[in-house]
């Protein structure tokens, strides 16, 4: 039995966290974020190499991320999200572009991880634009 599951999970938690940290003070750089919130984690060494793939794509491509949110986040403006929300969305569009994570693994983390640090009403948000996405993506793979 494989602990993959778990460990991507538990990859997941550390990089929204880094996001999150990143977002609250920008200036710091992302090695540095992330050296400092993966001290409070336990990873396995390819867990910690996942966490930081993703925490570091996203921050790393975040101008294009927001630009995809912002697409699809009908009525929102991403500086009215919720930090959790927000840094959530970064997570899953840059796992959905830029991974080979299939689309409903990646909606359904991020709707897990909403639960457990959003408010009430963040894992139908974090589901409807996340899907928004991952549909806008398909229709241009389809046609691109």
């Amino acid at each position: 039995m494989t602990k993959k599951p778990a460990a991507r999970r538990e990859s997941r938690r550390l990089a929204l966290q880094v996001l999150y940290a990143a977002d609250l003070a920008p200036a710091e750089s992302t090695d540095s974020a992330f050296d400092r919130v993966a001290e409070n984690f336990d990873l396995h060494p390819g867990a910690l190499v996942f966490a930081k793939e993703l925490a570091c794509g996203a921050l790393a491509d975040r101008e294009a991320i927001d630009e995809r949110i912002r697409l699809h986040a009908s009525n929102w403006r991403l500086e009215r999200m919720a930090a959790v929300d927000r840094n959530l969305l970064r997570l899953g569009v840059y796992e959905l572009i830029h991974t080979d994570t299939p689309a409903q693994v990646v909606i359904n983390e991020a709707v897990e991880l909403a639960r457990d640090f959003g408010a009430d009403r963040s894992p139908a948000f974090v589901n409807g634009v996340l899907d928004a996405v991952a549909r806008a993506r398909d229709d241009e793979a389809a046609h691109g």
